[in-house]
């Protein structure tokens, strides 16, 4: 039986190949109301039927179920796709009063068919006035279901928590008889910073600078998936020694948690092969890509188009990484920082790549690591002759639905410091979103 610690994330498959999981909640000392909330991509509730609660036993699905107290049985192959996270919570009675300060122990425990095989404990020393919390979360991940240790908690009750789930509270009473509201719920931005705060300190300043950037173009409450494409062919050698690349990486997990809040960002290597690798989060980050290297040795040759195939096929397996005709539409779109230090000897492909996949909800923002400035970005303003005058043809090229792609260039991946970067990586992304919207590649 593995015991978790707070952010700590486990896959499901092994322990449930069924798709069967109980899930136990335990709160010694303090009377409490357990519930779960079915949420889309965006954190929001699906629909006030998938709040599962006392008064309210079942999803309409029958893919969560309160069974006695404090129990919730989950047949995870019954949860329609449009719902991407289920959240255990528990909130002080109301009847009672208190707060979660008071809790001499509490535990919430994962069964399978062979039993209890993973723990998370909290007890009242993990709280102040809060009087819920969000204890853990079952959600869905490159199509399979993993769960998250969390213990975040909220002040204000079951209420506060309907309300961070973008619903409306509809008696004041703690029934917590809620419906599902059009408005989404605002971001949840002081308590991710917390996460990092608690998980990855050194984090912090990034992840700041990042929703500043992203404020000043309207985007602070923006939800994306994100992908990191590092080049790994023979040059890039001095840059992976020196942890240049290593501090960047660092720089776009911080983007990735803004934009996502599973704390997380996808990973590709290319050089003469292409490579996914663990992805790069909050429990992992530090010496990241020196880990990275060390499972990938750097390879002879570049391959853009190889790379950017291997990445649609991951994201849009529909298409297998080739032609796509008609507009595919999603919920969330994939921003992906393609970082690269010369030319690419795939260079049909690539120009195929990028015209297929401007009919998909995915931005390309290709950055060269060189002598040369050029760039069409007005906020680079000194200008010389391009080392990369393929990447400059992308960023124009025609034959596309809407211009799915930027493009600049650096003397080296820590020439900007962090909010001229990250106001780098947003100048043309918002203007994609409106085009992509417009062309019906995002709902």
């Amino acid at each position: 039986m593995k015991r978790l610690a707070r952010g700590e994330r486990l896959a499901l498959a092994a322990a449930v190949p069924d798709g069967l999981l109980r899930i136990d909640v335990a709160a010694d000392g303090l009377p409490v109301d357990v519930a779960c909330f079915g949420l889309d991509e965006h954190g929001r509730l699906v629909d006030d039927a998938y709040m599962t609660f006392f008064n309210q036993g079942a999803t309409p699905c029958g893919g969560v179920r309160l069974e006695g107290d404090g129990t919730f049985a989950f047949a995870l192959d019954r949860l329609p796709a449009r719902v991407a996270r289920v959240v255990v919570t528990a909130s002080v009675d109301a009847h009672r009063g208190g707060t979660m300060a008071q809790l001499r122990a509490g535990a919430l425990r994962l069964r399978g068919r062979d039993g209890e095989f993973a723990r998370f404990d909290v007890t009242g020393a993990d709280f102040a006035r809060e009087q819920a919390v969000m204890l853990g979360e079952v959600y869905r991940k490159d199509g399979q279901w993993r769960f998250m240790a969390v213990g975040q908690g909220f002040d204000g009750g079951l209420p506060a928590l309907v309300r961070h789930f973008g619903a409306e509270v509809a008696s004041a009473a703690t029934s917590a008889s809620a419906s599902a509201s059009a408005a989404p719920a605002a971001a949840p931005a002081v308590n991710l910073e917390k996460r990092v705060a608690r998980e990855a300190p050194a984090l912090v300043s990034l992840v700041k600078s990042a929703g500043v950037s992203l404020a000043k173009v309207g985007l602070d409450g923006h939800r994306a998936r994100v992908c990191l494409v590092l080049d790994i062919s023979g040059s890039m050698r001095a840059l992976y020694r020196d942890g240049l690349v290593q501090r960047f990486a660092e720089r776009i997990l911080a983007l990735g948690c803004r934009f996502d809040d599973d704390g997380e960002i996808d990973v590709f290597l290319f050089g003469r092969d292409v490579h996914r690798d663990e992805p790069m989060g909050l429990g992992n980050w530090s010496g990241y890509v020196g880990q990275v290297i060390d499972r990938h040795p750097l390879e002879g040759d570049t391959r853009y188009g190889a790379a950017m195939q291997a990445v649609r096929r991951h994201y849009f397996p529909d298409a297998g990484g080739g032609e796509r005709r008609q507009p595919l539409a999603a919920a969330l779109p994939v921003y992906v920082m393609f970082v690269t230090d010369g030319g690419t000897s795939d260079k049909p492909l690539t120009e195929r790549q990028l015209r297929w996949s401007s009919r998909e909800p995915v931005f390309w923002q290709f950055m060269g690591i060189g002598k040369g400035k050029k760039s069409k970005s007005r906020l680079l303003a000194n200008f010389a002759d391009s080392d990369f005058p393929f990447l400059e043809k992308l960023d124009e090229l025609d034959g596309r639905l809407v211009d799915n792609a930027g493009f600049f260039s650096v003397s080296s991946p820590d020439e900007h410091g962090d909010d001229a970067l990250y106001d780098l990586l947003m100048e043309e992304y918002p203007g994609w979103l409106r085009e992509a919207r417009r062309h019906g590649l995002l709902h």
